[in-house]
């Protein structure tokens, strides 16, 4: 995967930098594997706006995505990559040898044709899922489980990975993305490698026209408004606003919002960076 600078032949494409595509093999989805979205412009059931800053973006349609890697021991085939519009990563989709048809987060290094497994006793190579107990102390791992067959919740977003670095009893200890080290069950799935699409934080949209396209309303500064408004609005001229808060008056900024009775702190060796 890499990036595309365009040449500035519009205000728009001036300072755009955006995904070349290149690793991109059909342009139309699966069929079967399709499902609809409806939108909601952060409106509930009765109309009122509850989120705001959503609405408008283009029309698209959910890719149901195999989370779970449940068919073990089945191989399947890589037949395409691609773009899906949305997540930030690339999905592959996987043919089975019993004819079955699935999508997947893609792993970076991924090829079409490629043979993938999932299961007990499965070779640690690049897109296969594997248990935590059986995949080599070290490995760079992503899609991870935190509880038995549930499906991954973790390390799933475009770059992202995280490393098995001990097991302790039936525990396996993980570095996540963020730097926090926790253990989880090592009867959890993860798969090997990381998530494709590593230069995506590197891409810039060029213009805001591109950030409605994506369902993104303008956003308005806390102080921009009037303090009625927010707790950082009002002041005469350009006032800083004060102590950085939320419109509810939560401090920002380093206020930790964790409950510090949450059960899984248990499982948390060592934070996330501050």
């Amino acid at each position: 995967m890499a990036l595309k600078r365009y040449k500035p032949v519009t205000p728009g494409t001036r300072f755009r930098i955006g995904a070349d595509f290149s690793e991109i093999t059909v342009s139309k989805p699966e069929k079967s594997l399709i499902a609809p979205i409806k939108k909601s412009g952060g409106r509930n059931n009765s109309g009122k706006m509850t989120m705001r800053y959503m609405g408008g973006g283009h029309k698209k349609s959910y890719r149901i995505i195999d989370f779970k890697r449940d068919k073990h021991n089945i191989p399947a085939t890589v037949a395409t990559i691609e773009y899906d519009p949305n997540r930030t990563a690339r999905i592959a989709l996987l043919h089975y040898a019993d004819g079955e048809k699935r999508y997947i987060i893609a792993p970076d290094g991924l090829q079409v044709g490629q043979k993938l497994v999932s299961g007990e006793g499965v070779a640690p190579e690049i897109g296969n899922t594997l248990y935590l107990k059986n995949i080599p102390l070290g490995s760079i791992i992503h899609n991870i489980e935190l509880s038995p067959g549930r499906g991954a919740v973790i390390a799933r977003s475009a770059g992202s990975y995280a490393q098995l670095s001990a097991r302790d009893g039936k525990y396996a200890i993980i570095k996540l993305p963020s730097g926090e080290t926790r253990m989880i069950l090592s009867s959890c799935l993860a798969t090997i490698g990381s998530v494709s699409n590593s230069e995506h934080s590197n891409e810039l949209l060029g213009k805001a026209g591109r950030k409605r396209w994506l369902g993104r309303r303008p956003r308005v500064r806390g102080v921009a408004m009037n303090p009625v408004d927010h707790p950082m609005g009002g002041g005469e001229g350009r006032a800083s606003g004060g102590h950085p808060r939320s419109r509810k008056g939560l401090l920002a900024k380093g206020y930790k919002t964790r409950d510090k009775k949450k059960a899984s702190n248990r499982y948390i060796i060592e934070g996330r960076k501050k």
